[in-house]
């Protein structure tokens, strides 16, 4: 099991470079906050806003979304990590919708999935072990 952030789901959902590597990681359990599902949501949006997806690529891939969120990426409540993710967002100078990926991985005991090379350098800060997606 593994927790999963937003920009390793939405590189699978859009079949970005390398999005092989997050099939593996889903086929083997993940997790993540609620949060993962607006994220990702909101980048399909802005890739049919930006022209890369038409409408109908855009609404596939919402659908995909829908499909894995709460199968295939098990999905639990921010609240339940926001007390943690403010402390990690105000000592690492870093987000709270990243430090929540982060609050959870760490209160879990399981490593983080991301892309995001900052919100990884604050994990590793956090003692957690993060794989890095390229």
């Amino acid at each position: 099991m593994i927790v999963i952030d937003a920009s390793a789901l939405t590189k699978f959902l859009l079949k970005e470079e390398g999005w092989e590597e997050v099939t593996s990681h889903l086929k083997a359990g993940t997790v993540s906050v609620g949060l993962v599902v607006k994220e990702a949501a909101n980048a399909v949006w802005k890739m049919f806003r930006r022209g890369a997806l038409s409408i109908e690529e855009a609404k596939t891939v919402l659908q995909a979304l829908k499909e894995i969120a709460g199968k295939v990426v098990k999905i639990e409540g921010e609240l339940n990590y926001l007390e943690e993710a403010v402390k990690i967002a105000f000592t690492r100078n870093i987000s709270i919708y990243d430090s929540l990926y982060i609050a959870m991985a760490k209160m879990k005991g399981l490593n983080l999935l991301t892309v995001d090379e900052a919100q990884a350098n604050a994990a590793k800060a956090e003692n957690k072990t993060t794989i890095i997606l390229e």
